[in-house]
């Protein structure tokens, strides 16, 4: 594509659109960023365009710009805005930044290790990165966990020459990239989550299932999912490159062209030479950190990826075992008086907080914030047999409560009447109280932190003080 002189329309600031206006700017393009908002910090970072030579228009983010020919977006903008409406009619294009990234790479490109679902992206991504790095690879975890992929493919010196890419992608981001088509690609898992976003469960399944488009070598699914539409019916729905393959992960023993576990071992049955008879042992299950069925899940969609772009069984395991996760995934914090403190703060949605649980088997539960919609009778359901106790706190709480009342009423539930970032400490106190010698207590709060706490990390950091707290009274 010529871009000198094109006219394009950014729709939005912040970590994606500002990237997109610099490198669109710096290849010629006539951009005008459009903005809803009109802060001091949209001003700040509409100044620093400005001065490029960028146009700005703050406050107005529903107009299409006269003259526009293509409009580039940032993930969060959803498609039901007007903006796009008038993009439409226009019959100008739209396209996400991983969408422009993706136009943008040169011939000699490094191909795409790509990986969304609802829980467990930006771990699976890190744990491929470390894989290919054990095999002496150049890589990079790059995309939706914080490193713009417009950086990467333009040549920012950070990376330098790259073999591959470990590419972590949200529904967002593959709502506007339908271009792209990755070297192999996972959907980890579906859950409801960003229904607001996306319309429907259906829309959110159809937008993560775009990652499969296109795949040249492997498509990889997880066969323990049972809901519908599960990754499988996506991968069967994909239009991909000849002779690309469908391979599954499960924690159970694994079938032909599947990964799995056998005896505590991960084992390969899809990249060796009979997968009829043959099965190569990659590592142990004790070699995952830390080894919850949902990380080793993790673990598995992991080695296949790599696996499928020729990395040798040593790596996988040299990897797995140099990999640590980033705070507040399943992250234990202390043992007070006997009992575990795990912060998985991150578990922002119910199949998050139901994949915590499951690594447990007597638990205290912290939970609660805000709901974004979701239901919780499944999860108590589900989790109920595992329970010692229950403390809630956060503006959604009585949703909890309530489904503890249906399914599990026989547990103590501790409901705490307050929304101030104080309350965690009290919560921790309760569920020290609540707790035994050998139980978890186990912060997986199945919302959202924004009623209490700036982000998933500030609500993190709150329970790890608070249970240090703890261990310095006791």
């Amino acid at each position: 594509m010529t871009w000198a002189g094109k006219n394009v329309t950014v729709a939005g600031l912040g970590v994606s659109g500002i990237p997109a206006a610099r490198v669109l700017h710096g290849l010629g393009a006539v951009v005008t960023v459009v903005n809803d908002g009109d802060d001091e910090r949209s001003r700040t970072q509409a100044a620093d365009l400005e001065a490029l030579g960028v146009t700005v228009r703050l406050g107005d983010g529903a107009t299409l710009p006269e003259g526009t020919e293509l409009v580039v977006t940032t993930p969060g903008w959803p498609p039901d805005k007007p903006l796009f409406a008038a993009a439409a009619a226009a019959g100008v294009e739209v396209w996400g930044d991983v969408e422009l990234a993706w136009r943008l790479r040169g011939p000699d490109a490094p191909p795409w290790l790509a990986v969304t679902g609802t829980n467990g992206k930006t771990t699976t991504v890190r744990m491929l990165a470390s894989i290919l790095e054990a095999a002496g690879l150049r890589t990079a975890a790059v995309g939706n966990i914080g490193v713009s992929l417009l950086d990467v493919v333009t040549g920012d010196e950070t990376y330098g020459d790259l073999d591959v890419l470990a590419v972590e992608l949200s529904s967002y981001q593959l709502h506007w990239a339908p271009s792209l088509r990755a070297h192999s690609a996972t959907v980890l898992n579906l859950a409801p989550d960003h229904l607001d976003w996306h319309g429907s469960m259906e829309a959110y399944a159809a937008d993560k299932g775009r990652i499969y488009e296109g795949n040249q070598v492997a498509c990889v699914y997880n066969v323990d999912a049972t809901d519908k539409p599960s990754t499988e019916d996506l991968v069967r729905g994909a239009d991909v490159e000849e002779g690309c393959r469908a391979i599954g992960f499960t924690l159970n023993a694994p079938a032909p062209s599947q990964l799995g576990v056998v005896d505590g071992i991960l084992v390969d049955r899809a990249f060796v030479p009979d997968r009829q008879k043959q099965a190569q042992e990659l590592a142990e299950v004790s070699d995952v950190q830390p080894p919850a069925p949902h990380n080793i899940a993790n673990a598995l969609a992991a080695a296949a990826l790599a696996r499928a772009y020729g990395v040798p069984a040593t790596a996988v395991r040299d990897g797995l075992r140099a990999f640590r996760p980033d705070a507040h995934r399943i992250e234990h914090v202390a043992d007070v008086a006997e009992v575990a403190y795990v912060d998985d703060s991150k578990a922002t949605n119910t199949h998050a907080a139901e994949a915590s649980l499951a690594a447990y088997e007597s638990i205290v539960w912290i939970a609660g914030g805000l709901a974004k919609g979701a239901t919780f009778d499944e999860l108590v359901t589900k989790s109920a047999k595992r329970l010692r106790g229950v403390v809630l706190i956060g503006a959604d709480r009585a949703l909890i409560r309530e489904a503890l009342a249906r399914h599990a009423p026989e547990v103590p539930v501790v409901d705490l009447d307050r929304t101030d970032t104080g309350a965690m400490s009290e919560a921790v106190r309760q569920a020290a109280r609540l707790a035994e010698p050998g139980d978890t207590v186990l912060m997986a709060p199945a919302c959202a932190s924004m009623d209490m706490f700036t982000n998933y990390n500030k609500r993190g950091d709150a329970f790890a003080d608070a249970v240090r707290e703890l261990g310095a009274s006791a």
